[in-house]
């Protein structure tokens, strides 16, 4: 990663050169962010994604729900060129904006969602911005609202810190082998230090996910928990209410299938 403490376009690059190993299970996990949302396939609503990236976990809600629309926000030149790549094919039910993460200008893209979403992302924040957002977004959500959150959460002792560094170079290693056919990419992983639990970046402030659900709860979420979790990154978040409704939900498979499939076409 770059040398200084702003993301840039260079480290966009890089990202996108190293996601596809460098991210746990990373099909496993956007499917379940997918299945996570608490509507059913027919359904329409409004996601925000908030640091779309590569636009594949936007592409793929917008397969999964072809009534949905989605609002996907990143600061990077590069990232929001890829992400109006793939949802292209889903105009106009997927546009991309421009946002900085450390402003609040972009706030107001939040009014009336009915899904906030974000993988990667929000770690850049530090505690106090991370609570306050929780609670910005806990105003901005519709009273079906569901926030969801892919990110890397922070190890609380010494043992968890080698467990979370060990854990992910062994799954980056594996899927450079098995999946991309690419032993070298995780050479490449090494050499960046890529793996924040042996080389901690001050551009990366990941917090106690204990406390993030605390947070949370605080902010007015009902249902809050962690749903999936592997090598320090987990999926974690918090529903407005409990939803009993007895709609037909996505399945896993199905999502799964999805996230694949674009994945492979990358």
């Amino acid at each position: 990663m770059s040398d200084t403490q702003q993301w840039t376009e260079a480290d966009s690059y890089l990202y996108q050169q190293l996601a596809n190993i460098a991210v746990p299970a990373r099909a496993e996990q956007m499917a379940a962010l997918l299945t996570l949302i608490p509507f059913g396939p027919d359904e329409a609503f409004h996601v925000v994604e908030i640091g779309s990236g590569q636009g594949l976990l936007s592409a793929a809600l917008l397969t999964c729900y072809p009534n949905a629309t989605v609002t996907a926000l990143d600061g990077s030149a590069a990232m929001r060129e890829a992400t109006a790549k793939n949802v292209s094919p889903f105009k106009p039910r997927g546009q991309v904006v421009a946002f900085d993460l450390f402003a609040m200008g972009w706030h107001a893209q939040l009014e009336e969602a009915d899904v906030v979403v974000s993988s990667l992302c929000l770690h850049h924040l530090d505690d106090r911005a991370k609570r306050q957002l929780f609670a910005t977004i806990s105003c901005h959500l519709t009273k079906r609202g569901v926030l969801l959150i892919a990110d890397l959460v922070a190890p609380q002792t010494l043992e968890a810190t080698e467990l979370f560094a060990a854990t992910w170079d062994h799954a980056t290693q594996a899927r450079a082998t098995t999946v991309a056919h690419a032993p070298e990419l995780f050479d490449i992983f090494q050499q960046e230090q890529w793996n924040y639990y042996r080389y901690p970046d001050p551009m990366d402030r990941p917090s106690s996910l204990f406390e993030q659900l605390l947070w949370l709860k605080e902010a007015g979420f009902m249902v809050v928990d962690c749903f999936w979790m592997q090598a320090g990154h987990a999926i974690y978040g918090g529903y407005k209410t409990l939803n009993r409704a007895t709609t037909a939900k996505l399945t896993f498979d199905t999502a799964l299938s999805t996230a694949q499939n674009i994945l492979r076409s990358q």
